[in-house]
């Protein structure tokens, strides 16, 4: 049987992408599911899988509805990729050590709420940080404080820009996020 990958996104759904491409013809792992409270995503214009269902919903969605749904479809794990809500305390106890996210700094540093994005990079580049990376972890109760699963760092040269170092980011994540899935559902 093979393992279940639901994906929840807000942005530009990239990752998503990379992962749906990356398990595409595997015999282990498949993404069933992807969930979007962002009906602009440029991900819909681009994802043409006819296997993977794809779903947007409101906010106020997210703890009844999709949970219902979510619930049946009785992932293997939920990996968040630029999804920028705070998961339903409901999740994180029904789903335990289920649920995973990416962020694009080396945790604890630039984490919590409203830490995303180029406003991290931003912040990195402000305060002259000499390495920066990114950080696979569970997803608990309070933003980017889960369990930490893995992390990459990389270091930040003298010309790097926020927007430089957001393109030697997407890289590492798009490098070892569907590794990291891997690890955690192929035993």
């Amino acid at each position: 049987m093979k393992k279940k990958i639901v994906i929840f996104i807000s942005g530009k759904g990239t990752n998503a992408l990379n992962i749906i491409n990356q398990f595409r013809d595997s015999d282990e792992i498949s993404v069933t599911n992807v969930y979007s409270n962002n009906k602009n995503s440029p991900f819909f214009k681009s994802q043409d899988d006819s296997k993977v269902s794809t779903s947007c919903f409101s906010n106020d969605q997210l703890s009844s509805s999709v949970f219902e749904e979510l619930k049946t479809i009785d992932p293997d794990l939920i990996v968040l990729a630029g999804f920028l809500r705070k998961i339903p305390d409901t999740y994180i106890d029904y789903f335990e050590n289920k649920i995973i996210n990416i962020h694009p700094s080396i945790l604890p540093s630039y984490g919590g709420k409203g830490m995303y994005g180029s406003k991290i990079h931003n912040k990195v580049i402000e305060n002259n940080e000499s390495e920066t990376g990114i950080t696979i972890h569970y997803v608990s109760n309070q933003y980017d404080s889960g369990e930490i699963i893995f992390q990459k760092k990389i270091i930040i040269e003298d010309n790097d820009t926020a927007k430089s170092i957001e393109e030697k980011i997407h890289i590492l994540e798009y490098e070892y996020y569907p590794k990291v899935i891997q690890s955690l559902l192929i035993k």
